[in-house]
């Protein structure tokens, strides 16, 4: 009952607070991490919660799912399937060059063996935009390059899971039997596909049937019972959730735009909520035990994932493209590391294999640095496009400052560049 209270309490400063952080580098996500911190045993001893505890993975696993799923429907397929090129970049030469250079840090700086270097890469190659809410979610942000970060994270949780499973597997005895066959993750990564493409369009067609239908008030909860049912079912059949999470999203919101402008509101908040909860959970692992433990070249390697390596990789990933200059550096930027890299991190704990503590730990300290750096730019750099489009400022040799297409004002700033 005491976590309910420091929630709820965490809660009440981050609304209160929310006004000033959406026009400064002041970040609720921020917030929650310390928050979790202060009362962790660490330092106010109000809370005790270990990294084994079933508690940290449920919370991580629900808000993943949760996040993912409101994420899909931000996705328009007639866009994705017009704008397709930047994201299949981002997964497709981004990622595994972000997945090779980690795990060359992390065995030179950290000296891992060269598996479990490359779990680490693995583990920390998947992006997160709910640290960059600013980024993917206001409008004067140019649309390509939102739904180039919201596309690109929301499948890179599902491309590394498999990857994450194998390399446990190759890294030693596990203690929590989680040795996997290529096949039979290929067949969870269908099923959480198959699931996430065919349950709502069941839905759908139920929907229409004469004497069915849902009554406009209880309309928002009809998504919330395809995802509760969706998230059940997964790991009812081992599933992929996460990919079928992103999947049922997108479906839902391409067959019925009502359901999704009707459950928005309520998506959104649930998704916050259960972020916040994650975070606070996350936020009490963090205890200066956990900081003294990571060695210098630890932190060297931190250093090098947030600012070198998913920059640089990504950066190559976009070349010969038309986003411009600027959008290129932000797209560059905003890696964060998230949920699914808390939720694989906890994986790689709780199995067990010989390097597995010193693996978390350089993970954990990576996904803090990473929610300090990540939410706490992405406000003045939302600005940022808003302010130069008004301005008129050119974006450099691919820039959109040309009479065919001249940067739209923030009202209008839909896309398009």
């Amino acid at each position: 009952m005491v976590l309910v209270a420091v929630f709820g309490v965490a809660l009440l400063v981050a609304v209160l607070l929310s006004g000033l952080a959406a026009r400064t580098v002041l970040s609720t996500s921020f917030l929650f991490l310390v928050g979790g911190a202060l009362v962790s045993d660490g330092f106010l001893g109000l809370i005790h919660i270990t990294p084994d505890s079933e508690l940290v993975s449920v919370t991580a696993d629900l808000a993943l799912f949760a996040v993912l799923f409101t994420d899909g429907m931000h996705v328009s397929l007639p866009k994705l399937r017009a704008n397709w090129k930047n994201p299949v970049r981002a997964l497709g030469l981004g990622m595994p060059l972000a997945f090779v250079f980690m795990a060359l840090a992390t065995h030179f700086l950290v000296g891992l063996d060269w598996t479990t270097s490359f779990l680490v890469g693995a583990v920390l190659a998947p992006t997160d935009p709910v640290f960059a809410s600013a980024i993917v979610g206001r409008s004067e942000v140019p649309a390509k390059l939102r739904q180039l970060l919201n596309v690109e994270s929301g499948i890179n949780d599902g491309l590394a899971l498999p990857v994450v499973m194998l390399l446990i597997a190759a890294a030693g005895p596990t203690a929590s039997g989680m040795e996997a066959s290529p096949g039979r993750i290929a067949v969870e990564l269908l099923l959480g596909l198959l699931f996430g493409v065919a349950l709502p369009l069941l839905v759908n067609w139920l929907v229409r049937f004469r004497l069915l239908g849902a009554e406009p008030k209880l309309q928002p909860l009809l998504p919330l019972a395809t995802g509760v049912i969706l998230y059940a079912a997964c790991h009812l059949t081992h599933a992929n959730p996460y990919l079928a999470a992103f999947s049922a999203g997108a479906v839902l919101a391409h067959v019925s735009p009502e359901a999704k402008a009707s459950f928005e509101p309520l998506g959104e908040a649930l998704a916050e909520l259960a972020k916040f909860a994650a975070l606070l959970v996350f936020g009490a692992l963090l205890t200066p035990h956990l900081f003294g433990d990571l060695p210098l070249g630890g932190y060297a390697a931190v250093i090098l994932a947030i600012f070198l390596i998913r920059p640089a990789s990504l950066l190559l990933s976009l070349l010969g493209t038309r986003l411009s200059r600027r959008e290129k550096l932000v797209a560059a930027w905003f890696g964060p590391k998230g949920f699914a890299s808390v939720v694989y991190g906890l994986l790689v704990l709780r199995s067990g294999i010989p390097q597995a503590e010193e693996a978390f730990t350089l993970i954990a300290v990576c996904i803090a640095f990473s929610i300090v750096a990540h939410s706490s730019t992405d406000v003045p750099i939302a600005r940022a496009f808003d302010v130069e489009d008004l301005a008129g400022l050119p974006d450099g040799p691919h820039g959109t400052n040309t009479p065919q297409t001249a940067p739209p004002l923030a009202h209008g700033a839909t896309g398009g560049t």
